[in-house]
């Protein structure tokens, strides 16, 4: 049995979901758009595809896609070259409450010098580095948040209020990830959201009063590219040097519409195409790139 935050969901559970078919629409109106400004996404139930543009290649991610592929070294030139990129699957899209979870066969908190198995690059929490244990989590590696170089735009966020219990959960992630969840959402879950709930994303502000704060993330998915956080949480674990105990959520939130959204979000966060993978892998990677991808399949199995 699949139990958020404790256990991760089957292959055959994941499988079963995100084939489901479409229902009727969500709040959300308009169509998915690739990287740049925040737009807002359309009907739910139906699987969308969005152009993706990653190392000089633009390909697409589905929310019904699977994943996979053969990872391929990001060629000379682009940001992160010679780093692998690609091959990660829906069955491995699921992390936990530490930032730098959700990348396969990889542990430790933290995102510094690391590859991108779903493409997409890591959530930038932004503010000032400092010193510390709460160090890692503002690494400007990737830039700051409205860094709109990243593959599927500037970070956005959205709002999902409980309409039942005084809880407000938020999704952040880029904005293709989530333009094209909104719909998705909304059709699975909005018996359980209030009319205050987002029906487009809106820019995250890395300011100290923005939310979500990376203290108050419940669960990252996709190599920590996306986040869903609690608000009024406050997660002493992420602050604290490494193997400090998550703080317990609270008892009194919407636990029904906390269930709806994590399994929601893994079985139709967008995955880059399989195909798209395995043409941008560069004939003349190299021996180091070649040693790379070798490395990197191995570790997979």
């Amino acid at each position: 049995m699949f139990v958020p935050f404790i256990s991760k969901p089957s292959k055959a559970r994941l499988r079963k979901l995100y084939r489901r078919k479409g229902g009727g629409g969500g709040k959300g109106g308009g169509s998915s758009s690739s990287s740049g400004g925040v737009s807002a996404g359309g009907g739910g139930g139906t699987a969308r595809s969005s152009p993706i543009t990653s190392g000089g290649t633009t390909r697409s991610a589905s929310t019904s896609g699977a994943g996979g592929g053969t990872p391929a070294a990001i060629p000379a030139g682009q940001p992160f070259a010679g780093r692998i990129s690609g091959g990660g699957t829906r069955g491995q899209v699921y992390g936990n409450q530490q930032y730098g979870s959700g990348y396969p066969n990889i542990a430790g908190r933290g995102v510094a010098n690391r590859g991108f198995p779903f493409v997409f690059w890591p959530l930038a929490w932004g503010g000032i580095a400092g010193v510390g244990a709460g160090a890692y989590l503002h690494n400007s590696e990737y830039g700051r948040p409205n860094n709109g170089s990243r593959p599927g735009g500037p970070m956005v966020t959205a709002a999902f209020i409980s309409n039942s219990t005084n809880t407000t959960y938020r999704l952040l992630a880029d904005n293709t990830t989530v333009v094209d969840l909104l719909p998705e959402i909304h059709s699975q879950c909005d018996s359980m959201l209030s009319g205050n709930s987002s029906t487009s994303p809106s820019m995250y502000n890395d300011s100290l009063t923005a939310l979500p704060q990376p203290e108050q993330a419940i669960q990252y998915y996709r190599a920590s590219s996306v986040a869903l956080s609690l608000d009024g949480y406050n997660n002493t674990g992420a602050l604290g040097p490494e193997g400090t105990p998550d703080t317990p959520l609270p008892t009194n939130i919407d636990r029904a519409l906390l269930d709806c959204l994590n399994m929601t979000i893994g079985t139709s966060v967008p995955l880059v195409d399989s195909a798209g993978i395995r043409n941008w892998a560069a004939p003349n990677m190299g021996i180091f790139g070649l040693f790379w991808v070798v490395w990197y399949m191995t570790h997979l199995i």
